[in-house]
């Protein structure tokens, strides 16, 4: 088996191990943010991917901070805000709220911003806990890579459960790019827009403003992404 064979293998096996969680969107959406949420967060780690799933479920939009281990773009700033590091951290603009710990985040995007529980997969408990804990292990830790910083965020339109976004993902944290990440589960309200945008439903779809370059297929944007910023 080949190593690109064994890369979508695992990335599978991590959204499998979740049972799809983060690829649908809500019916039912609560009000909208003017302003996008900010998320301090690391591809590998269990707390932060529950929350990525519920940006999903929820249709919202963050600016996502990447901070793997031995980070040290966004990791410092994480810590110089909150006064720890500790994964995930939410800061949103609109109420001023910033907070820690996975399951307070989520209790909070559902009251601001959802119309209806969080989904079943986030409300089990240690088994979601325990579950995110494996999915984690199958891919491993992120841990950062030397990188050019861009002037302008990057942007992903994405779903948490997608294996090939997940490795674009993982690639954007390992070179800590900023990112605007764009949530297009399945039922999505945002679809219609990013197939105007993009020409056709398919993610990952990446946009690099500091280039103006615009890609479908992971395993492209991953060499683009290597190509263009690491060092």
């Amino acid at each position: 088996m080949t190593k690109l064979s064994v890369n979508l293998l695992t990335a599978y096996t991590t959204s499998v191990l979740r049972g799809g969680a983060g690829m649908v969107t809500q019916p039912l959406l609560g009000p909208r943010p003017e302003k996008r949420l900010a998320l301090y967060e690391f591809e590998g780690c269990p707390f932060c991917r529950k929350v990525r799933e519920l940006l999903t479920a929820l249709d919202l939009e963050a600016v996502i901070y990447p901070c793997p281990k031995n980070g040290t773009r966004f990791r410092p700033r994480a810590v110089e805000l909150g006064g720890k590091a500790q994964f995930p951290y939410l800061v949103d603009p609109n109420t001023g709220t910033a907070m820690y710990e996975s399951d307070a985040i989520i209790a909070y995007l559902v009251e601001h911003y959802g119309a209806q529980a969080a989904p079943m997969s986030l409300k089990l408990g240690p088994l979601t806990t325990f579950s995110s804990l494996m999915a984690s292990a199958v891919r491993g830790r992120s841990a950062a890579r030397p990188s050019r910083a861009p002037e302008q965020p990057l942007e992903l339109y994405s779903f948490e459960a997608s294996p090939y976004c997940r490795m674009v993902r993982e690639v954007l944290c390992d070179l800590e790019l900023p990112y605007v990440l764009h949530n297009v589960g399945k039922n999505s309200p945002s679809r219609p827009a990013f197939v105007a945008r993009s020409g056709k439903m398919q993610v990952p779809w990446l946009h690099d403003p500091n280039t103006a370059t615009s890609l479908f297929e992971s395993a492209e944007i991953v060499a683009y992404l290597n190509r263009t910023y690491a060092v």
